[in-house]
């Protein structure tokens, strides 16, 4: 029995049978990913979906999403490596540039005006990851994902990271939790586009996803009798 197989039949996580059943290119993913994916992705399958995937490494993960999203979804890959342009296919385009680079990235949003989900799976540095949602979360449908993921390289000196260092990704996604909490701060003076347009933060063990959705100012009231 494969692990595919396996896993189909003690969960209903699509990605985990086409991650272990694979036999087309190679994809690498930490497993626990896979739950984090479909906790998320799942509401996009079958909708014709814009999906961005910074890091194509050898396409097997491109292909993997076309499957997983459905007939109709739309896949681009974006890596440094030209070589990678020949992993372009059917519903799977593939684009050339460094994702540290501002003007790349916007001339990315240029080519795709509409982009539901982005996965940043790519060279992992803090330069990159703050660079790239910076110039790319905004930029997400209001219903859209952003996921970046092997955040714990934030701890890892090779990428520019090392524990609370300043300038890590890590440390810059603590700060997007008090920009959430933007509404509370100074009367609502600190509520910018990011808490007008973020509905949740989640942190998972080496995972963001932040989930974006149109926030209004929060209201609250008392229902029922008082008591005392």
């Amino acid at each position: 029995m494969s692990l595919g197989s396996l896993f189909r039949k003690t969960h209903r996580n699509p990605l985990e049978a086409l991650f272990f059943d694979n036999r087309g290119r190679l994809i690498h993913k930490w497993h626990h990913y896979l739950e984090i994916y479909h906790r998320h992705f799942e509401r996009f399958r079958g909708r014709s979906p814009v999906v961005i995937e910074i890091g194509v490494y050898h396409g097997g993960s491109l292909q993997m999403w076309r499957e997983y999203f459905g007939k109709g979804a739309q896949i681009v890959g974006v890596d440094v490596n030209p070589e990678c342009r020949f992993l372009a296919g059917r519903s799977i385009s593939v684009e050339i540039g460094d994702q540290a680079d501002r003007s790349f990235l916007s001339g990315l949003r240029r080519r795709y005006p509409h982009v539901d989900i982005v996965i940043d799976d790519g060279g992992h540095t803090m330069v990159q990851q703050i660079t790239t949602f910076e110039e790319l979360y905004p930029h997400v449908q209001p219903e859209g994902i952003y996921l970046c993921e092997d955040l714990h390289t934030s701890y890892m000196e090779q990428y520019g990271g090392d524990l609370r260092r300043e300038g890590t990704f890590i440390e810059y996604a603590k700060g997007l939790v008090d920009r959430l909490h933007g509404w509370h701060q100074g009367e609502g003076a600190a509520a910018d586009p990011f808490t007008r347009s973020t509905f949740a933060l989640h942190f998972y063990e080496s995972v963001l996803v932040a989930e974006k959705r149109p926030i209004p100012v929060p209201v609250h009231s008392k229902t029922g009798t008082p008591s005392l």
